[in-house]
């Protein structure tokens, strides 16, 4: 009887031992399928962004650029941008998103900077006579023969204050602002704040 209960127990410990080391086994296999999965996913997301947000950078108050006229602005990467007023544009002190435009004032052509000419209400590039209409369209010059248009950035006013949505990633380029577009596009916000409290 006692022999027959030390046989029992003797086959009941193999498989235990058996059900331990399988229990082992698939639990570490198991950590290392979720570690390296996570790794993975780190390193797809890394590689592969899905999503890179674009803050938006201060440029002015929006009621310091009159219908008509243009303000030249340069992100901290050094991206130099043409942001002018629509000529019929609301008066102050209501000035509304759709009264702005920003185009890049670098020309597709050659890369050739672009200025705007309020006179005949067009972007000049005076390397090859490219002309683009107010909203970045090619008119003439080599631009429209390669139907090449300028490249447009998101605008918005909050408060009174123009923002245009940009990039701030490094892209490689070591040019270094002008000390008004610095101040322009890293104003702080004790500076907001009075702008605001002047258009108050």
């Amino acid at each position: 009887m006692r022999t027959d209960a030390v046989i029992a127990h003797s086959d009941a410990v193999p498989d235990r031992r058996d059900f331990l080391s399988t229990f082992s086994t698939v639990a570490m296999a198991g950590g290392l399928v979720a570690g390296y999965g996570t790794f993975a996913a780190m390193a797809g997301r890394f590689v592969f962004p899905t999503h890179v947000e674009t803050p938006w950078l201060f440029v002015a108050a929006a009621n310091s650029i009159q219908p008509g006229d243009s303000l030249a602005f340069e992100s901290p990467t050094g991206v130099k941008v043409a942001i002018a007023r629509r000529p019929g544009g609301a008066v102050q002190p209501s000035a509304e998103t759709a009264d702005f435009i920003a185009l890049s004032s670098v020309c597709p052509h050659l890369g050739c900077r672009v200025h705007w000419e309020s006179h005949n209400q067009r972007f000049f590039c005076p390397c090859h006579n490219g002309a683009f209409d107010p909203e970045g369209k090619p008119v003439s010059g080599p631009p429209k023969a390669a139907e090449q248009e300028l490249a447009r950035y998101p605008l918005k006013i909050e408060g009174g204050l123009l923002y245009i949505a940009m990039s701030v990633a490094s892209v490689g380029t070591s040019q270094r602002l002008p000390s008004h577009a610095a101040h322009r596009s890293r104003a702080s916000s004790p500076e907001r704040s009075a702008v605001q409290e002047d258009l108050a």
